[in-house]
């Protein structure tokens, strides 16, 4: 770079000041969402109160405004899986900027997708092509206009409860109906309850089936595949000629303690697999169909069809130099290794909690990805407080938990899923012993105090007023 060019960039970039804007306007957060964003969020977050200031993060904690250490086993809903700021990704996509490459020209092959291509596939060696979005829902479309081309009908099935997106297509394939409603028309697609076989043949002898797109661990209230069943529902379709596509969207890139959950089910390959989240290193966007090369074939068929699935934005240098960072972090510090080991760690220290508390129901998962259930308990005096939380709204009891959860022990939780008395944990994958340390320990706390008729009762009478308000 010439001393002209040098000093015309420090020019330009001396107009705008990222770190000056935040330290004028960064209070004003709040407020801004409010009144430009969607209103509901502050309002929501004011109630809970979760409306925190976080100021900075690194790995698998977040620090707010007045330096409390927070221990995150949420992970920005699974986006964060190497946590935040990994410095080998931090260092990737400063290279790539650095380098100043002639991206998204459109009219030539850049060697970074191709890489990462590479890359993914050896993980799943019984398939051959990717193709590059933006996100999650982006891979889930793909795969259901691929499988809908490839086999020439028009339906897909789809399992009670899945989640796989929100835009019109994946939308279509979604198990929850506050979600969908209000939205329609949508595709003719159909939902059969996971792990039913019957009711997945009954449909595919309607002759019409293009797919089923499935979750191997759904993320709404944390539910498994029945053993078999993944591969039992591959050979149905197969025999029938439609395509298992698995949604790896969350649980894949080692979330469950394999490189992709339907890893867990020998002999399962699925024609299609969609995977996001992770492969971003929580910075840049990215999504991937990965595919068959038939059905890639099939797709892009001529030259005239070369275009006939694209994104404006898939495939930039930025998201493929994360991708490439977070494959290369997962090998080298096997990432997939240390989830099997933390996951069971505490998913084992969890469930041995059961037979002490009798508003645990039950602690299930793989890996990194556990659900903790709430249920009725035994107790006269229990019992009948958990009546006036589920007569107001069910979930309240889980949401009774989350809350304390942040506000007392600084560890930020979800709820899996609306009318759910199920806590969803996926934190980032590097979180360690002392971090599970730490959750049992606020976990048990909090447990405590609502076996004892503590404080967090006060609170459900305000999420139970909250509620009735909201009818």
């Amino acid at each position: 770079m010439t001393t002209a060019e040098s000093a015309s960039e420090s020019s330009q970039a001396g107009k705008f000041d990222l770190g000056a804007l935040l330290a004028e306007r960064g209070a004003e957060r709040y407020e801004l969402h409010n009144r430009y964003l969607n209103p509901q969020l502050p309002r929501m977050l004011h109630t809970i109160g979760f409306d925190k200031v976080y100021e900075r993060a690194e790995g698998a904690h977040f620090w707010d405004a007045e330096g409390n250490d927070h221990l995150d086993m949420l992970a920005g809903f699974g986006v964060m899986g190497l946590g935040r700021h990994h410095p080998v990704v931090r260092k990737a996509l400063h290279d790539v900027l650095d380098l100043s490459l002639a991206d998204l020209t459109r009219f030539d092959c850049q060697p970074l997708p191709g890489l990462l291509a590479e890359r993914l596939l050896v993980h799943s060696p019984h398939l051959d092509r990717v193709f590059f979005g933006n996100s999650g829902t982006e891979a889930v479309e793909g795969a259901l206009k691929f499988a809908r081309y490839a086999t020439g009908r028009p339906r897909v099935l789809y399992c009670d409860h899945a989640f796989h997106g929100l835009t019109t297509g994946a939308l279509s394939v979604n198990g929850e109906p506050g979600f969908r409603d209000g939205f329609a028309p949508l595709l003719p697609d159909t939902a059969v309850p996971l792990g039913d076989l019957d009711a997945l043949e009954r449909e595919l002898r309607k002759g019409d089936v293009a797919a089923l797109i499935v979750e191997p661990i759904q993320g709404k209230g944390v539910h498994e595949a029945p053993p078999g069943y993944l591969r039992a529902a591959q050979d149905l379709l197969h025999r029938h000629k439609a395509l298992l596509i698995a949604d790896e969207v969350q649980t894949g890139l080692g979330r469950t303690g394999d490189f992709y959950a339907y890893q867990h089910e020998e002999g399962v390959e699925p024609d299609l697999v969609c995977v996001a989240k992770a492969l971003s290193g929580g910075y840049v966007p990215v999504g991937a169909t990965l595919g068959k090369e038939w059905i890639f074939r099939k797709v892009f068929s001529s030259m005239d069809r070369v275009l006939v699935h694209s994104a404006s934005f898939g495939a930039n240098a930025q998201a493929m130099a994360a991708g490439l960072a977070v494959l290369s972090v997962m090998e080298d510090e096997q990432i997939v290794a240390h989830v099997r080991r933390v996951g069971d760690l505490l998913r084992t220290r969890l469930a041995a909690l059961t037979d002490r508390y009798e508003l645990l129901a039950d602690v299930r998962g793989r890996g990194l990805m556990i659900g903790i259930e709430f249920g009725r308990p035994r107790s006269l005096k229990l019992r009948s407080r958990w009546a006036m939380l589920q007569a107001a709204r069910k979930g309240l009891f889980a949401q009774m938990v989350v809350v304390p959860l942040l506000q007392r022990h600084r560890i930020l939780t979800q709820v899996s899923g609306d009318h759910l008395e199920v806590i969803k944990l996926i934190p980032p994958l590097i979180v360690d012993e002392g971090d599970v340390d730490r959750f049992v320990d606020a976990f048990t706390a909090v447990m405590d105090d609502a076996h004892e008729g503590g404080l967090i009762w006060d609170f459900g009478r305000t999420l139970v007023k909250q509620a009735v308000a909201n009818r």
